[in-house]
């Protein structure tokens, strides 16, 4: 299975028209969260609007999965904390799997997590693990928007902005693969990276770069392979 792995795209319509172009030379399209721009002087609503019709185009025998970021929220939970409520509503305009789902192909088992905001959806986020780890699989790969605490992938070039809630998901449950972006420099500054290891857990971040062409990762699990593709360079391991 050929697999694209492209997050932080924050409404660059350009690296949007891309991913449509491309999407049906892979077999599964994944993209880990901030498909929304909150700095953006488009309004939330209208981004919402326009990504709905982008998502409506691609291939329809090609399935995706969208977790969101912390730049995805349009609603507030009955907790108070932000939530995608939009991206429970593309479901239905093709094969889109979204926070909350799980797809299998190949006995690959994915688990889609959503941008948890605060002890409510955190929790709720737990339960899905917890109920996706009970599961037959033969690998387990999430779909998670941040990297987690201590890895150079969650290196800016000045800070560190890792998840601690995901470093300990990650020794509870060991999964195979993290997907994920949200700090955008990681793999072009020193001391940061596109790809780290927790103990046999492989994780990946392509990054955020300018122009019609996003930084992406392209995963083969037949050849055991990952190649991070950008405007700086190309890398494999």
């Amino acid at each position: 299975m050929k697999i694209l792995s492209v997050a932080d795209l924050h409404y660059t319509l350009k690296q949007w028209d891309w991913v449509k172009q491309v999407s049906d030379q892979f077999d599964l399209v994944i993209i880990p969260g901030d498909l929304l721009d909150i700095v953006s002087p488009v309004p939330i609503d209208v981004q919402i609007l326009v990504l709905r019709k982008y998502l409506k185009r691609l291939p329809k025998d090609v399935p995706v999965l969208i977790s969101s970021g912390n730049h995805d929220g349009d609603v507030r939970n009955e907790a108070g904390e932000s939530s995608a409520a939009w991206l429970q509503q593309v479901k239905n305009l093709g094969a889109i799997s979204a926070d909350g789902d799980s797809y299998e192909k190949d006995g690959i088992l994915f688990t889609v997590c959503p941008w948890w905001d605060g002890e409510h959806s955190k929790a709720e986020l737990a339960e899905q693990l917890k109920r996706d780890a009970a599961k037959q699989k033969d690998q387990w790969v999430w779909v998670y928007h941040a990297p987690p605490s201590g890895s150079p992938l969650a290196w800016d070039g000045k800070k560190e902005y890792g998840d601690g809630a995901l470093l300990n998901w990650i020794e509870q449950y060991q999964p195979d693969v993290v997907l994920g972006g949200h700090i955008h420099h990681a793999p072009f500054t020193k001391n940061g990276t596109w790809h780290d290891r927790i103990g046999d857990t492989l994780l990946f971040n392509a990054g955020k770069q300018i122009g019609p062409v996003p930084a992406f990762i392209e995963l083969d699990t037949e050849a055991q392979t990952a190649v991070w593709r950008s405007l700086l360079a190309m890398r494999a391991m």
